[in-house]
């Protein structure tokens, strides 16, 4: 198949794109990100199609500027500008894979020219679920993103054949908002197995810890995440990644360590007995496949796709799932999994033989399935 995808920067289509290509298809990729960056990843120089010429300069004001009404105007163009390069760039196709919001004309252009069947990669529930969830959390703004971005996510949904969600929850926030079953393909991300291998059981002496990864935000929960850790005296809480707005506390058992290379996770997942995601909203959060990965048990929410993953793992209690916002269960579910831990020194293996599910080869795999189906079936109308 000759495949295009559209991402501004890494997300998930960039493992995609180069699995689909070492997969023998003919894959193009249209980001901001230069050569040298894909090669990192593994991806071919000649399947990528970089958009950052006409994007930069919006995209360093996104980057770099304050919120505000300037930044939501900049971050506008951006998109519009990655739309019309991507419109002016694209080659012959027979599939559009885009980030949701993203391509608008770059839709409707290679289904128009190339009569291309159009898959929307939201990595995330419905954006109308999205907003509410976002609307309820402590002081919320008015509007957690602006009219035009979730005006531009719903029109990529109408414009879409297909669209690709990554866990059960997502794809129930797309069937309640009136989206029909046929139209959704729900697949799992995936991960290097590579780097992110079974880890050991942290030394008998190690004090119980807590290991939390991704940005430290209300988004994710972490609120509630340190009112459940608090009623859990002598244990750790360790946090990676960036600080985006949450309280942090200031107990002298929790510790934050800066965002780090990918390469430096699994030593620090290493660290820890457990790993916590109290998110209120997340797709499938990617930290999760990877804290399974090196083996520790995972407690989360409803909201994090950690639900997902449970199948493959060789052990009921490899995944505890509570509800969001409920402390009280996120700290029993906590306690549980300590309680039952690896012991000292163990090589943690929660995946067995279902291990290579988890790779991103697999995830892409089922891509290329449901893309050649894509195929056979007749476009969809709108």
């Amino acid at each position: 198949m000759r495949i295009a995808l559209l991402t501004s920067g890494r997300f998930t289509l960039v493992d995609i794109a180069r699995e689909l290509s070492a997969l023998g298809h003919d894959v193009k990729l249209y980001s901001m990100l230069p050569p040298f960056r894909t090669k990192h990843f593994g991806l071919p120089d000649d399947c990528n199609r970089w958009l950052g010429l006409s994007s930069y300069p919006y995209y360093a004001g996104v980057r770099y500027l304050a919120d505000g009404p300037i930044k939501d105007v900049i971050n506008t163009r951006l998109l519009e500008a990655l739309d019309e390069s991507a419109c002016a760039k694209l080659e012959p196709c027979d599939v559009l894979i885009a980030m949701s919001g993203l391509g608008v004309r770059a839709l409707d252009e290679a289904r128009r020219r190339y009569n291309a069947r159009i898959f929307v990669e939201r990595s995330s529930v419905h954006i109308l679920a999205q907003r509410a969830i976002l609307q309820r959390m402590p002081g919320a703004p008015a509007d957690y993103t602006t009219k035009f971005r979730y005006e531009r996510d719903l029109l990529s949904y109408a414009l879409s054949d297909v669209i690709t969600v990554p866990s059960q929850h997502a794809y129930q926030s797309f069937i309640e908002q009136g989206h029909a079953p046929e139209q959704l393909f729900k697949n799992p991300f995936g991960v290097s197995l590579e780097q992110f291998a079974p880890t050991r059981a942290p030394a008998k002496d190690a004090r119980p810890t807590i290991l939390m990864a991704g940005a430290w935000s209300l988004q994710k929960g972490c609120d509630i995440l340190v009112e459940a850790w608090r009623k859990l005296p002598g244990t750790r809480l360790l946090h990676v990644g960036p600080l985006a707005g949450a309280p942090v506390p200031d107990d002298p058992l929790f510790e934050h360590i800066d965002t780090v290379p990918q390469s430096e996770l699994p030593g620090i997942y290493a660290q820890a007995h457990v790993f916590a995601l109290a998110s209120r909203q997340d797709g499938l959060a990617t930290v999760q496949v990877q804290a399974l990965a090196c083996g520790l048990p995972l407690v989360c929410t409803t909201m994090t796709g950690g639900f997902d993953l449970k199948p493959w793992t060789n052990t009921p209690e490899a995944v505890r799932v509570v509800p969001p916002e409920d402390p009280e269960a996120l700290r029993d579910a906590l306690q549980q999994a300590l309680a039952t831990s690896a012991p000292a020194g163990e090589l943690r293996d929660l995946f067995g033989d279902n291990r290579k599910e988890l790779s991103w080869t697999a995830s892409a795999r089922r891509y290329e399935q449901r893309l050649m189906r894509a195929l056979d079936e007749p476009p969809r109308v709108h």
